[in-house]
């Protein structure tokens, strides 16, 4: 059995070769990812944090498991929110593969999901990228997106300016154009493309002020109480998701649908209808797109099995 932490695991997860794997396993008719588990779990501090436990498998091939904490409070103690560790194992006999902490596989999985996405979503032109968030998953969405799209610069919002400037550090030292946001709205209205992993109760991103043909990348709300967008911005855009069942959970589809904003036949498509071919993707330029990721475990599994080899 192998033990991977998370700097290995970053290490082995390059983002061409990462991108390319969850492609693969969404083509997969064998893979298979059972509805994940919810479950509130007080963290000794008066909040509540949330445990999340996502199986997933290719018969005969892999079984995957990811255990999931999500402590919202975590930023004050200098600590992800969201942390994790997973288990391989076998799907021919049951014998553990390998365990690891999945902190850096979650962030990166989410990352190369949402750059599987803008493949089809973004325009080819795109050439202005805004991240908004300095967490785990912000800090490697420039990277990711940049590994599928040609952009001259990355902008990057933080509500504490300070952490916003470590991640631009990042990007800069990885040979990206990154620059700092001073205003959240006026950099909405110049990007191409924008990737917000936040963990937003309230809407950061204003429909009314994307232009004509901008993707917008919605990480971070996986609760019906969680929100990074206004209707506005569901009301305006073409909504694409990973998965249908656990997105319209997620405030930014759950509260204009139940508001009566969209219908459920506002979303297009999903992940797999993408990489499949069977939705053709972005049909215009002026087209302004939205995609929503939630997580599924198949593309953590697709992370894991390239992780452990």
């Amino acid at each position: 059995m192998k033990s991977l932490d998370d700097a290995e695991i970053a290490e082995a997860l390059p983002w061409n070769e990462l991108v390319e794997a969850i492609e693969q396993i969404l083509l997969d008719p064998s893979a298979v990812a059972p509805p994940r588990t919810v479950h509130t779990v007080p963290d000794g501090r008066g909040n509540d944090a949330v445990l999340l436990l996502k199986p997933g498998w290719i018969a005969g091939h892999t079984i995957g498991i990811k255990a999931v904490t999500v402590f919202p409070d975590n930023g004050d103690l200098d600590l992800p929110m969201v942390q994790a560790g997973f288990l391989l194992f076998d799907g021919s006999n049951g014998s553990l593969i390998g365990a690891c902490e999945a902190n850096a596989l979650t962030a990166r999985r989410t990352a190369a999901a949402s750059a599987v996405a803008a493949k089809r979503l973004a325009r080819p032109d795109a050439r202005r990228l805004l991240i908004v968030g300095t967490g785990a998953v912000a800090a490697v969405a420039g990277a990711a997106h940049c590994s599928v799209g040609s952009y001259e610069t990355i902008e990057v919002w933080g509500r504490r300016p300070e952490r916003a400037e470590g991640v631009v550090a990042d990007l800069c030292q990885s040979g990206l154009n990154a620059v700092v946001s001073a205003d959240l709205d006026s950099s909405v209205a110049a990007a191409d493309v924008i990737s917000a992993a936040t963990g937003a109760t309230a809407p950061l991103i204003k429909g009314a002020l994307l232009a004509p043909g901008t993707h917008v990348d919605l990480i971070g709300a996986f609760d019906g109480g969680m929100r990074e967008s206004d209707d506005d911005v569901a009301r305006r855009a073409s909504i694409f998701v990973d998965t249908r069942e656990d997105a319209v959970l997620a405030g930014d589809l759950a509260q204009p649908l139940a508001d009566g904003i969209i219908t459920i036949d506002a979303v297009r498509a999903d992940l797999a209808d993408l990489v499949a071919g069977r939705h053709p993707g972005r049909t215009s330029d002026d087209e302004i797109t939205m995609f929503k990721s939630a997580g599924t475990a198949l593309e953590d599994l697709a992370a894991a099995s390239l992780a452990f080899g």
